[in-house]
């Protein structure tokens, strides 16, 4: 039997955030040994224990969540990956990602992230906040860096308007990641 491919799933605070138990299912069903590193505001849209039942493994949900070992949990996690997906990635992560703040789980993991993994990032936001020069700024550095990004999709927003800031359909991240996978084996 062969090893499986190390996911971590970044999952951040969006309306999207459900979708993300459904790709931690694909992904768990390809092989996958998927570890989910919430935020505090994904929490806030759905709790860890879908993604503990999905991916029968522990959730990050803090900075400070520490497995039995003497190495902090978000390093370990960090050294093992093959890849780091973000979906749902708001506006947040993206800034704090091109700009090297670490000041939660996700991004401290990001940014000690072993330099063999590939990072694939599913925005999810507002159109107005995907469109923003800020933002965009924030996608061109991470995309300078060697960061892929699958999405947003157009669409009717969770907001009430119609636009771009979808996140991409999970059955299309799941294969991106999957290919990415691939490419790095």
């Amino acid at each position: 039997m062969s090893v499986p491919n190390k996911i971590i799933l970044g999952v951040t605070g969006s309306i999207a955030a459900y979708k993300a138990a459904d790709l931690a299912s694909l992904l768990s069903k390809q092989n996958c040994d998927v570890r989910v590193v919430m935020t505090a505001d994904a929490q806030r849209f759905i709790t860890p224990l879908p993604f503990k039942t999905l991916t029968r493994n522990p959730v990050v949900t803090d900075l400070y969540d520490e497995d039995e070992g003497w190495k902090p949990t978000h390093i370990e996690v960090a050294d093992s990956a093959d890849l780091l997906l973000i979906a749902p990635a708001t506006a947040n992560i993206l800034a704090k990602l091109a700009h090297g703040i670490a000041d939660d789980a996700l991004s401290c993991i990001a940014l000690a992230l072993n330099p063999r993994a590939k990072i694939l990032i599913a925005p999810a936001m507002n159109g107005k906040m995907w469109l923003h020069a800020a933002t965009q700024e924030n996608v061109a550095t991470l995309q300078r860096r060697g960061v892929e990004f699958i999405g947003p999709d157009a669409g009717m927003l969770s907001c009430g308007y119609e636009g771009v800031g979808r996140l991409w359909p999970v059955a299309q991240i799941a294969e991106r990641a999957l290919s990415q996978l691939k490419i790095g084996n």
